[in-house]
C-alpha cells in the first residue's frame, strides 16, 4: 500500500512540475521531493494528527528542496512548490465549499477550519526548516 501512495505522490509532484513548466531536469528531483514529503507524512499520520504530519512532511520537503537547490543550482522555490502539491488540502477545501453550498454550514466550517490549519502548518513547517538552516549555517560560519 505504501508503495503506491510513494510512486502516486511522485507522479503528482512530477505531473504539477510540468505544468508549472519548470526545466526538465529537475521533474525527478521536484518527483522524490513530494514523494519524499508524502511518505513522512504518511508516517506520521498514524501516530499524530493529519496536521502535525502535514507539518513534518512540508519540513522534510523544504530540506530537500534545499540540497536539491544547491545540487542542481536552482531556486528553492522551485522544488518546494511542486514538492508540498501532495500535501495540499485541496480535498478538503472543495469538500468545505461543497457543503457551503448545500447550506451545511457546521460541517463547512469543520473542513475549512482542518483545511486552514493544514495549510498553516505547511507553512511553518517550510519556515521552519529554513530557521533551522540559518542556525546551522551560522554556528559552521562561526566556528570556520
Amino acid at each position: 500500500m505504501i508503495l503506491a501512495q510513494l510512486i502516486t505522490s511522485f507522479f503528482a509532484s512530477a505531473g504539477f512540475g510540468i505544468i508549472f513548466h519548470i526545466p526538465k531536469k529537475s521533474l525527478v528531483p521536484c518527483g522524490i521531493a513530494g514523494m519524499l514529503g508524502w511518505m513522512v507524512y504518511f508516517l506520521f499520520n498514524s501516530e499524530l494528527n493529519s496536521v502535525q504530519a502535514t507539518m513534518f512532511g512540508a519540513f522534510v520537503v523544504a530540506i530537500i528542496s534545499q540540497w536539491f537547490a544547491r545540487i542542481y543550482k536552482m531556486p528553492m522555490i522551485l522544488f518546494t512548490a511542486v514538492g508540498i502539491i501532495p500535501l495540499v488540502p485541496g480535498g478538503m477545501a472543495y469538500d468545505a465549499m461543497r457543503n457551503v453550498v448545500q447550506n451545511n454550514y457546521e460541517i463547512a466550517i469543520e473542513f475549512a477550519a482542518k483545511a486552514f490549519m493544514i495549510s498553516g502548518s505547511i507553512a511553518i513547517g517550510i519556515v521552519l526548516s529554513e530557521v533551522i538552516n540559518q542556525v546551522v549555517k551560522m554556528l559552521f560560519v562561526k566556528k570556520a
